[in-house]
C-alpha cells in the first residue's frame, strides 16, 4: 500500500472528457486544464498559454499534444513544453485514472501554485 502524502481528488469520471478533448478544473488555486488522448492518456496542465493567456482546455488535442486556440501554439502535454520555434512552458501535474475517474494529485496542484 502506498504510504505517500499525496492527495488525489476525484475531478470527474473519464468518460465525461471526450477522446481528443479538453475540459477546464476550476481549483482554489487556479484553473488546470484535463486533457484525453485518443489512446485514453490523460494530462493536466495549466489553463493559460504563456504567449498571450489563450484558454488550453479550448485547444485541439493531437496525439499527446495541444494547439493553443488564440495563436496556435503547440505543447507536449506531458512536458508542458512549446514544440517548434516557439519557447514557452506551462506547468504540469501527475493525474490518473482509477475505476474509469479521473483523479488530480492536489498535494502537486498547490505546491506548484504557492511558489
Amino acid at each position: 500500500m502506498n504510504m505517500s502524502h499525496e492527495t488525489w481528488i476525484d475531478i470527474g469520471a473519464l468518460a465525461d472528457i471526450p477522446r481528443e478533448g479538453g475540459r477546464v478544473v476550476k481549483t482554489r488555486a487556479g484553473c488546470v486544464a484535463v486533457f484525453r488522448a485518443a489512446d485514453d492518456t490523460v494530462f493536466a496542465l495549466d489553463d493559460r498559454c504563456p504567449h498571450k493567456g489563450g484558454p488550453l482546455s479550448e485547444g485541439i488535442v493531437h496525439g499527446h499534444s495541444v494547439t493553443c486556440p488564440l495563436h496556435a501554439w503547440v505543447f507536449d502535454m506531458g512536458t508542458g513544453t512549446a514544440q517548434g520555434a516557439d519557447e514557452g512552458q506551462v506547468g504540469t501535474y501527475p493525474v490518473r485514472v482509477e475505476a474509469g475517474r479521473v483523479l488530480l494529485d492536489g498535494a502537486r496542484l498547490m505546491q506548484g501554485r504557492a511558489a
